[in-house]
């Protein structure tokens, strides 16, 4: 999963003595090289397609000063040579350093016409961290050497195509009308990235993950290259489809390389589920999350005192609230002790053959294999885009009502890491569910929101309308628990629907229908009747070339056929036909056929 908070002038202390140099501590006086060797992790490095703006490449080392200069001030990383060659040729020192800002500088103002001066202090970045499953934190502390390396670059894939995925689709800059107007950056972003090995708790924990820190600085796309601020309302809505993007890329290459397959697994009853490694043993993951139970601990005191205060049980939106402040309260100081990768894994290995045995430690990747093999003869990795649209939907209006484009992308990636389960998928087929969403089943809910077109997914029948709308309405359940209700009973429409036209089709050979093209923009909400776009299962652009190759094979061979009957013809004569058969009463039909006006049976479609 991927988490956010935002980089502002006064949290130079905390990234530069605790994310830079791992989880450790890092002693006053010391160099950033030196802490980070004590701590055995290894140095930050730049990446983004915006480094060359600023004279940097991707995979640098991130030295301390371009770090302080760039995510602490909002200027250039080589600021101090820019500084002296520009006071070399006579420049002052105030413009100096002017002309080394990225943007616009750093101010904090206060108000003087109200008592409660409130400071503005603008943001310089994001801080992002990747986080992979818990079951992959498993086997890349207790698994072998090449395991823990495949892992490794797992994550370093999956974060890398995020972090690429946020430049090109999500990254906008302020430009014109006093920064209403918002367009994409000319270059790309510059980041830089952080890898530790263990948790904040008390006890050291593997916990593998990347600390990403995003600059706010970046170009327009104007003549001159000026520099500007990111949108942050665009960054921060877009970090949910961002984080099922990169848990989708993890599983995928993850799946490709090892082997495995994976599964949903239940962590909170009525919650949405994570998806974990089939066949690791589940007994470890709290033996790895020990954070997770201190802030559950606490969590029933603080839900205690909210329902006293209020006389209610917390909502989803206050019960995230209430974690968010029993993860503060619980956070424990970090650790004085350094060790390197080697001594912690080795920590770890024997830490949880003592609690569990060797035989689940040194059987992990077996175990990991074989149930791979069975989900893959249990679930078929096939992808339909209109059952997928519909259960998008459904769960997305359920949980919000009204929402924006990004819900249902975050969405649509959920679905296919659960239908799909580490199998990898055709690029842009997330896109492909999400248009299919927009214009079938949804209508515009204001001017910058829309809802689910109701008319389109709910039917006209009396009887099925009492079975569907009351399983939205169930306030006894959680509102993901009421969204799956309301998706699989959809589903299960669209499979009835389907299979009574294959019944009351003629016998043909098996079709596969193509999606039309998708209109760019949600149509108006109408009241006149709508029919929903049905395709057969297994659509797709590769099965639709192979079922035209198919066709084409078997219109070849009928032809030739048919020439090598007008040869014997020829050659031989007529060949003698059998004798007609009696026709049927016009009011009987034979077995398995269905006789259809102005249609003949047989033959190739």
């Amino acid at each position: 999963m991927i988490s956010q908070t935002k980089i502002r002038p006064g949290d130079g202390r905390y990234l530069f003595r605790g994310v830079m140099v791992g989880d450790g501590h890092r002693a006053a006086g010391t160099s950033l090289r030196v802490a980070q060797d004590e701590a055995g992790v290894p140095p930050g490095i730049w990446k983004g397609r915006g480094l060359a703006a600023v004279g940097l490449v991707a995979g640098d080392v991130v030295t301390e000063r371009q770090a302080e200069l760039l995510l602490g001030e909002g200027r250039h990383p080589d600021a101090d040579r820019i500084e002296r060659v520009l006071m070399a040729e006579g420049k002052s020192p105030a413009r100096a350093r002017r002309a080394t800002v990225l943007g616009g500088p750093i101010e904090h103002n206060r108000s003087p016409k109200t008592d409660k001066a409130k400071e503005r202090i603008p943001w310089l970045g994001m801080h992002l961290v990747f986080r992979p499953p818990p079951t992959a934190h498993i086997a890349w502390a207790l698994g072998d050497y090449e395991t823990r390396l495949v892992l490794e670059l797992c994550q370093d894939i999956a974060r890398d195509k995020t972090l690429a995925w946020l430049e090109d689709a999500v990254a906008q800059i302020r430009w014109k009308g006093g920064g209403k107007q918002r367009t994409r950056v000319k270059d790309g972003l510059i980041v830089a990235v952080f890898r530790h090995y263990e948790s904040r708790a008390a006890e050291s924990k593997p916990l593998l993950h990347d600390h990403a820190l995003v600059s706010i600085r970046a170009r327009r796309p104007d003549e001159k290259g000026t520099w500007g601020n990111l949108s942050a309302d665009s960054m921060l809505a877009h970090i949910v489809a961002a984080d099922t993007f990169y848990v989708l890329t993890f599983m995928e290459e993850v799946s490709a390389r090892l082997g495995w397959a994976w599964e949903p697994r239940e962590v909170t009853p009525g919650r949405r589920p994570v998806m974990e490694i089939s066949g690791i043993d589940q007994r470890p993951i709290g033996w790895q999350s020990t954070r997770r139970q201190q802030i559950e601990d606490a969590l029933p005191v603080l839900t205690a005192k909210y329902e006293e205060k209020h006389g209610h049980a917390p909502g989803e939106r206050a019960g995230y609230a209430l974690g968010c402040q029993a993860a503060d309260r619980t956070r424990p100081p970090k650790r004085t002790e350094l060790l390197s990768l080697t001594e912690l894994r080795k920590q770890w290995r024997d830490s949880a053959i003592g609690a569990y045995g060797a035989d689940v430690v040194d059987r992990l990747a077996e175990r990991a294999r074989a149930a791979a093999a069975a989900v893959w003869a249990r679930v078929r990795p096939v992808v339909d885009i209109a059952l997928a649209a519909v259960d998008v939907v459904a769960v997305v209006y359920v949980m919000r009502g009204a929402f924006k484009r990004h819900h249902l992308l975050a969405e649509a990636r959920r679905y296919l890491s659960y239908v799909l389960r580490g199998r990898p998928h055709q690029a842009g087929l997330d896109e492909q569910i999400v248009q299919a969403a927009v214009d079938d089943y949804t209508r515009p809910a204001s001017r910058r929101m829309m809802t689910a077109d109701l008319r389109a997914l709910y039917p006209r029948d009396t009887e099925d309308q009492a079975v569907l709308r009351p399983l939205t309405r169930k306030r006894a359940a959680s509102p993901y628990e009421r969204a799956r209700l309301a998706a699989d009973a959809l589903a299960a429409r669209v499979h009835a629907v389907r299979r009574a036209e294959r019944l009351g089709s003629r016998a043909r050979p098996r079709t596969v229908s193509v999606p039309a093209a998708s209109r760019s923009h949600p149509r108006p909400f109408r009241t006149g009747p709508k029919g929903g776009r049905l395709l057969e299962p297994e659509t797709g652009v590769d099965t639709a070339e192979q079922t035209r190759r198919t066709f084409e094979a078997a219109a070849r061979l009928a032809a030739k056929l048919q020439d090598g009957e007008r040869e014997r013809s020829v050659t031989h004569g007529p060949r003698p036909q059998p004798a007609p058969a009696i026709a049927p009463p016009p009011h009987t039909q034979q077995p398995g056929t269905q006789h259809t006006p102005g249609r003949t049976t047989g033959g190739v479609a």
